[in-house]
């Protein structure tokens, strides 16, 4: 028996031998089911990802039972910009979501664009979001909200629970946006831990400070508390699955597991460098032949929708940016998956600084279209202990980079990322390097011309 099936025949066990616990309603054997968890600021803090020290233990059940992607990116590092390519396939450039939904910032997607509840809605599916959602107007994006906190792990897993519970011959994407590990007012959000959530506990001397972060005593008591949060949200899946796999949907769901950007500290979060972009991507399909495998795809947030689509059988709409993998889950290593693009404006309405970015395996080119603008700082980011102690102590580098160099950025950037992996040698005037430089221009410019960016326009008045 397989993963899923023992997953299955374990629920059946309890759902006998508890009582109150209702039995799996019966399903449709065609039925063709989404549940896209997405976390919120998780980089690739994973066990199933090399980190031996964090605990994850439901993603790497779903990693083993799946296909876990190892060169999967966002298409940018910003909440709702990130969210609103993940619903509807389009750049956020081209979809308008520019920045923040909420509160002041108030960025809307163009009501001419189909989302995908939109699109499965049509097709006779039910979509529903649990928690965050941080997209508008509602009228684009036509999920029933079904509101609970993001860190609220319990009240998350009964309203998954109830929906998956309800109406079992009709098809349905979930979506399940949790607030863990998004920084909280005072750290991480340790301090709203339901009560009645196990706590994974982690010793600053443990955990693994990534390379575009300083070493210090600081920085190491933030990650123990952003671990605490990976591991918080993790318990989140667990519970999520275990209310599918009991709902008699585990064999014909599309799970997938991703993250809407990096990590909340400075240098990752708002950024387009790796750390930004570069996040977890765990794929479990029944039409999988083998689990626990490793991919080496470079797929991009923009190919979700288009893989959903061909999931549910839904017909693609004229002009998505991305391309279904739901086709290369049994090739690790398929050609013609080798780059991906990026573009950010905003963060926050304050925060204007549009970037675009080509990456392939070997080079990431960055255009900097207001480069003599000062790089702008998140609130959360600036708050942070570990960027107050730059200020502080008057550091002149962070991390691997000169505080300098952060801040104040050229025009144009170019890394070699098999010989600097951190992103700090700028290429851009190196000889050697030219032919590379003339051909990511080129494949960006006319990007942004295929993708209809705004932007373009600098081109010609700058």
């Amino acid at each position: 028996m397989n993963p899923i099936g023992r997953s299955c025949a374990a629920a059946m066990v309890i759902l006998l031998t508890v009582p109150g616990v209702l039995a799996a309603p019966s399903r449709p054997a065609d039925q063709r089911n989404v549940l896209l968890l997405i976390s919120d600021d998780h980089g690739l803090e994973l066990g199933c990802g090399g980190n031996p020290v964090i605990k994850t233990p439901h993603l790497d059940r779903l990693a083993a039972q799946g296909v876990r992607f190892t060169h999967a990116f966002t298409t940018v590092a910003s909440c709702s910009a990130s969210r609103s390519v993940i619903f509807t396939g389009l750049f956020n450039h081209a979809n308008g979501q520019y920045g923040h939904q909420h509160s002041f910032h108030n960025f809307h997607t163009h009501t001419r664009v189909k989302s995908l509840p939109a699109l499965l809605n049509a097709r006779g599916y039910r979509s529903a979001i649990v928690a965050k959602f941080h997209v508008q107007p509602t009228s684009v994006y036509p999920f029933e909200v079904i509101r609970a906190g993001g860190r609220d792990i319990p009240g998350i897993a009964a309203a998954a629970r109830k929906f998956l519970m309800a109406q079992p011959d009709k098809p349905f994407c979930l979506v399940i946006g949790f607030a863990d590990p998004h920084r909280s007012r005072v750290g991480f959000g340790d301090e709203s831990r339901p009560k009645d959530l196990p706590t994974t506990a982690y010793r600053p001397g443990d955990v693994i400070v990534p390379s575009y972060l300083p070493d210090t005593p600081t920085v190491r008591k933030e990650l123990v508390s952003y671990y605490c949060a990976v591991s918080r949200m993790d318990a989140g899946v667990g519970r999520v699955l275990d209310a599918l796999a009991d709902a008699g949907a585990a064999d014909n769901t599309l799970v997938i597991y991703i993250s809407d950007n990096g990590p909340a500290f400075p240098g990752a979060k708002t950024t387009l460098y790796d750390p930004g972009i570069h996040l977890p991507l765990i794929v479990r399909s029944p039409t999988v032949a083998k689990g626990g495998s490793t991919h080496r795809a470079m797929v991009s947030w923009v190919d979700l929708v288009p893989t959903i689509l061909e999931w549910t059988r839904t017909q693609r709409p004229h002009g998505l940016h991305g391309r279904s993998f739901l086709g290369i889950l049994d090739d690790p290593s398929p050609a013609g998956w080798d780059t991906v693009f990026a573009s950010h404006t905003f963060h926050e309405v304050t925060m204007y600084y549009p970037m675009r970015v080509i990456r392939t395996r070997e080079y990431k080119y960055v255009l900097n279209l207001a480069h003599k603008l000062d790089y702008p700082f998140a609130s959360d980011l600036y708050a942070s202990p570990t960027w107050q102690e730059v200020l502080k102590t008057g550091a002149t580098r962070y991390g691997p980079r000169a505080v300098d160099a952060y801040i104040h950025r050229p025009r144009e950037e170019l890394y070699h990322l098999p010989t600097d992996p951190d992103e700090v040698k700028n290429l851009v005037g190196d000889p050697a390097h030219r032919k590379a430089l003339d051909e990511l221009r080129a494949r960006l410019k006319a990007w942004q011309k295929r993708t209809r960016d705004p932007w373009i326009v600098k081109y010609r008045y700058e």
